[in-house]
């Protein structure tokens, strides 16, 4: 697991877009597994700063969101989607087949979450995970607990992930709902690279544990320490636990 340090959250993530615009020059159709919340909105930014800029052609990526919550519909306000259409899809005019998500509105939710693992089955599988980290150690929405689902899967939301998500629903975390649908850490970990974006003072905590704590189910992103290509993007207040765990 390799860290790379930056002074602010707007170096970091701006570091971040370039590496994915790296890896499109090379790989046009890359396939883009992508989060949402508020850590990576500055990424995908200045991802389409420079695709604006002539930089770099996204119209050819091929993506797979992280998650997406349960009885949620595309067009709601704070669906997963609606999010990644407002801050990237439709800045950058990136065709709607070539956007995968979860419906958290599907009739039959385990069907759903075994047609999302065929589907990116089919595409031959993630090129590039782009990943944050929730307080309490989550990866997607994989949270903490005595074991976890390998792969996507029904998980229901602690109540801190909750809170968290909040201002997605008028900042009542009563409002959020308390389930989502998630791609398991097996699914994370079959991605061929792996590049988390952690910033601020609030996720420290968990990034020191990450990093220099034991594998372990109680902190879902300890795990990555398995994958053989993980870099970590972090600002100098997301980093200041690091010599203390």
């Amino acid at each position: 697991m390799r860290l790379t340090l930056f002074a602010t959250a707007r170096d970091a993530a701006d570091s971040l877009a370039r590496h994915v615009v790296a890896f499109v020059r090379e790989k046009p159709d890359l396939v883009l597994g992508l989060p949402t919340g508020r850590t990576p909105i500055r990424f995908y930014r200045e991802l389409v700063r420079q695709a604006r800029a002539g930089a770099v052609d996204l119209g050819r990526l091929v993506t797979f969101n992280l998650d997406e919550f349960l009885g949620v519909g595309p067009r709601h306000r704070g669906s997963y989607r609606f999010y990644m259409e407002r801050h990237f899809f439709r800045q950058i005019g990136l065709p709607g087949d070539r956007a995968n998500f979860l419906d958290g509105m599907a009739s039959d939710p385990r069907g759903e979450c075994e047609r999302y693992e065929r589907a990116i089955a089919a595409f031959g599988g993630i090129d590039i995970q782009i990943l944050g980290i929730g307080g309490n150690g989550h990866i997607g929405f994989n949270e903490p607990g005595s074991w976890l689902e390998v792969r996507t899967h029904i998980v229901e939301l602690r109540p801190e992930t909750r809170r968290a998500n909040a201002l997605l629903f008028d900042g009542d975390p009563v409002r959020v709902p308390r389930e989502a649908l998630s791609m398991g850490v097996g699914t994370i970990l079959g991605a061929r690279r792996i590049l988390m974006l952690a910033t601020g003072k609030e996720k420290a905590r968990a990034v020191a544990k990450m990093v220099r704590g034991p594998l372990t189910t109680d902190v879902p992103a300890s795990l990555l320490q398995l994958h053989a290509d993980v870099e970590v993007l972090l600002d100098a207040a997301a980093a200041s636990r690091l010599d203390r765990a």
